[in-house]
């Protein structure tokens, strides 16, 4: 059996990708809600701003309509579909005890999210993730505390990953986000030599979601976060 590898954070966290998606329909408050009931630790979403401002939770970005879709930004909050919540939404109904990893979709959210958060949320268990560097380099010391995360993918450090790492360590991001099949342990302990946290999306399925853990990923994102919560305890155990 593969030898358990320590992560860097104290414990692992299990984020369900949208919510409980695989139960519920995904990025609404009763996803949210279950996929805490179901054991996840953390909680995963994609943030867009509305036309008069107001950080908002869908993955698309865009209202459907019966002949064509319209971008969220062409809606004040209040005429937004009931089943796109806000980011105070989901601070209101789920707290802010829970990691929250955020995917800042559109750029012009970021602001939005930020104040949200301190007003409301826990930025020590927040983490803002964007596959642009430059974009998180804007952002270094004005989030207030929460995470920065590079979301991308192995064949785009072109440089390789330890010159990456290194770059991470360099600009103050925390953590770098990949697709479960980029990773392997070799990798994860080369990230954690740098001090840089390792995440990992897409492990749905128990001997995946197993593996996950014991290379040492320090997040995992799946929607099936009572699958999660059950490959956790099984380690612990």
């Amino acid at each position: 059996m593969q030898e358990r590898i320590s992560p860097l954070i104290d414990r692992q966290i299990t984020f369900a990708h949208r919510g409980a998606r695989a139960h519920l329909p995904e990025n609404t408050i009763d996803a949210f809600e279950l996929a805490i009931r179901l054991g996840a630790t953390g909680l995963e979403s994609d943030t867009w701003l509305s036309r008069d401002g107001i950080a908002v939770l869908d993955h698309d970005g865009v209202v459907k309509g019966k002949v064509r879709n319209k971008p969220i930004g062409m809606f004040n909050r209040s005429e937004l579909p009931v089943w796109i919540p806000s980011l105070a939404d989901l601070y209101q109904r789920c707290g802010s005890e829970v990691h929250l990893s955020l995917d800042i979709k559109d750029i012009n959210s970021m602001g939005a999210v930020v104040r949200t958060m301190v007003e409301s949320g826990n930025p020590e268990k927040t983490w803002l993730c964007h596959p642009d560097l430059a974009f998180l380099e804007q952002w270094v010391g004005r989030v207030a505390g929460a995470n920065l995360v590079h979301s991308t993918r192995l064949k785009a450090m072109l440089k390789g990953p330890e010159r990456h790492a290194a770059t991470l360590r360099d600009m103050g991001i925390s953590t770098v986000n990949m697709p479960f099949p980029d990773w392997n342990g070799g990798l994860v302990a080369l990230f954690h030599r740098f001090n840089i946290l390792c995440f990992g999306w897409n492990l749905q399925y128990p001997e995946v979601l197993t593996t996950g853990l014991r290379m040492g990923l320090d997040g995992i994102f799946s929607d099936w976060p009572d699958r999660a919560s059950d490959a956790m305890n099984r380690l612990d155990g």
